[in-house]
């Protein structure tokens, strides 16, 4: 067993992930502690999990930040190593994690991350509505909060953050462009409801704007044009979010103006 200062725990927040949750958890071995927290599992990924091992939280969470947050508390280590079912560590990555945790003074790290869409690395031009660039997956239990909202939960940290690690977490973002349609409107869906939630969906024109900002930043300041029509399709699908969860919040039922 290591020494308690260097022990680190590895969380897993799923929902139905039977198809590679095993990938995921079979990276994460060389962790101290192995938390996997099944939100509304109905498929196998609870038998996956228990099979190799993982200290299982199972429930039913409304809101993304919550289950995340209930994740951080059940780990035991100082050290927590946060991904999702479509990210791997390497035995690279998990060698440098290993390292840096025995000698670091800071409280967080970002880990830099490669994004997939099917079999194709795409480095360029992710939006953080799909693939992100690098994320704080590293930090001391207690340096990082997840906000209370349904997708893309907002992050608070405690302390000071660190130098960001080399080697990348793999993130198979989706197998094909249907799959990437999908989640945006599932993501579109949820965040309409967090913009009802707020009392500010915003307005018309603002997000009609945003259109074409957030193409701009994804096709233009993220060089998505070097991934060619792939870098398209990402900066097109991020300018469409926050338009989609608009009109969703607005028009919708629940929203108050079905009719407006």
């Amino acid at each position: 067993m290591a020494e308690v200062r260097n022990t680190v725990s590895a969380l897993v927040v799923v929902h139905n992930e039977e198809l590679q949750l095993a990938d995921c958890l079979d990276g994460l071995k060389f962790a101290d502690d192995l938390v996997v927290v099944l939100d509304c599992c109905t498929d196998g990924s609870r038998d996956i999990a228990a099979g190799l091992g993982a200290k299982l939280l199972e429930g039913a969470w409304e809101l993304e930040g919550d289950r995340r947050n209930a994740g951080i508390d059940a780990c035991i280590g100082p050290w927590v190593l946060e991904v999702d079912a479509d990210e791997r560590v390497s035995p690279d990555l998990a060698e440098e994690i290993s390292d840096l945790i025995a000698s670091s003074g800071a409280d967080w790290h970002d880990v830099p991350v490669d994004n997939y869409l099917g079999g194709r690395l795409i480095r360029y031009g992710w939006g953080a509505s799909f693939g992100r660039g690098a994320h704080a997956a590293l930090f001391r239990k207690g340096a990082k909060r997840w906000g209370r909202e349904r997708v893309h939960p907002k992050l608070t940290f405690t302390g000071t953050k660190g130098a960001r690690l080399r080697t990348p977490l793999t993130h198979y973002v989706d197998r094909d462009i249907s799959g990437l349609i999908r989640k945006l409107d599932n993501y579109s869906t949820a965040h309409a409801q967090d913009l009802r939630d707020s009392g500010d969906i915003g307005s018309f024109g603002h997000n009609v704007r945003r259109i074409f900002s957030r193409f701009y930043k994804c096709y233009v300041a993220r060089k998505g044009y070097r991934e060619g029509p792939h870098g398209f399709l990402i900066a097109l699908l991020a300018g469409m979010y926050p338009i989609l969860s608009y009109l969703k919040a607005r028009l919708e039922p629940g929203s108050g103006d079905e009719h407006g």
